[in-house]
């Protein structure tokens, strides 16, 4: 939702689509984000991350356009300053469950389309647990039963979705196999919770069915394609279910004939932004209670790498694509 700049506030705005670098300009003014009946809460934004979304939004590619010029930012942290809601009173502390313009100091929404969170949570956590833990929250409670002592695999182990998986899964009693690219990543990854980690190539595939048993594995979740989503396919046992989340190696999925009709493996996707729109309301607010009481209670954590100010936001961007990125890059208005 796009919204006039508080006074003194800042935001970030593109006017057609293209490479962020080069489309993004920074936009001040004077007038007031005003509520109203329909978009009756204001909130002063704390942090709000960036995320792939954003940038694929700015890019024209994402899978909704929004209408321009607008102010990217799919998830964020902030506290209320004004309301007209009987839910939110000034102070409270939020995050945004819709779009809401967070590459901002201000933005004004509905106030359904929030969350409140709990006290102490820190800001920066909060900013982050939109998106990546509600993946992973679904991905362990959206494709079938599991029981404890159940295996579940997983490409690119060390994003940010599968660390939240590895983490979740601990506390759950489900027993992780994580494919990464980069063998010195496994003993940060163990310290999560992870119980196997594997490089990511074809040779460490009979590796992995030892370690699970064979094709033993009930679930598996993809966010890369090609061969990587092949080798977790492999490892799935009789009606598995193998969830597409991303598609980070820009690969088509292939699916060998066999493993549909012999293995009657079922093949799923997830966009969580579709979850949070059309499941019941009293679902998606119990899977944020339980995410958030999680975050509050530091059993759940999301590396940060760094934070800029709006005014940086080349920097920001040249951030996202450094080599020694470790973690989440967020603005802080």
């Amino acid at each position: 939702m796009h919204s006039d700049p508080a006074p003194g506030g800042k935001e970030l705005v593109f006017r057609e689509f293209g490479k962020p670098a080069e489309m993004l300009q920074l936009r001040t003014g004077t007038g007031i984000a005003q509520i109203s009946d329909a978009v009756n809460v204001r909130v002063r934004i704390l942090a709000a991350p960036l995320n792939p979304a954003d940038l694929n939004t700015i890019e024209g590619t994402y899978g909704v356009k929004p209408p321009l010029p607008a102010t990217p930012g799919i998830e964020g942290c902030g506290v209320v300053e004004a309301s007209n809601s009987s839910d939110y009173a000034p102070g409270d502390r939020v995050i945004f469950l819709r779009r809401a313009a967070t590459w901002a100091s201000h933005t004004s929404v509905p106030g359904e389309t929030l969350f409140k969170l709990p006290p102490g949570i820190d800001p920066l956590q909060a900013a982050m647990l939109k998106v990546n833990p509600a993946t992973a929250w679904r991905l362990l409670h959206g494709f079938g039963p599991l029981k404890p002592g159940d295996w579940i695999v997983q490409n690119v182990g060390n994003s940010a979705v599968g660390r939240c998986v590895i983490q979740l899964a601990r506390d759950l009693g489900i027993r992780t196999l994580s494919f990464v690219r980069r063998p010195e990543l496994g003993d940060e990854l163990r310290e999560l919770g992870a119980d196997q980690f594997l490089l990511d190539d074809e040779a460490s595939l009979t590796e992995a069915k030892a370690v699970l048993g064979g094709a033993n594995a009930a679930l598996a979740f993809n966010a890369v394609g090609g061969e990587s989503a092949l080798r977790l396919m492999k490892l799935l046992r009789e009606g598995g279910s193998h969830i597409t989340y991303g598609a980070m190696g820009r690969k088509p999925l292939t699916i060998p004939n066999g493993l549909l009709i012999f293995r009657d493996i079922q093949v799923r996707g997830l966009w969580v932004s579709r979850w949070i729109e059309n499941a019941p309301i009293e679902e998606v607010r119990a899977g944020y209670e339980n995410l958030a009481a999680r975050v509050a209670a530091g059993k759940l954590v999301q590396p940060v790498d760094s934070t800029f100010p709006l005014e940086q936001f080349q920097a920001a961007l040249a951030r996202l694509e450094a080599p020694e990125r470790s973690g989440k890059v967020l603005f802080v208005p």
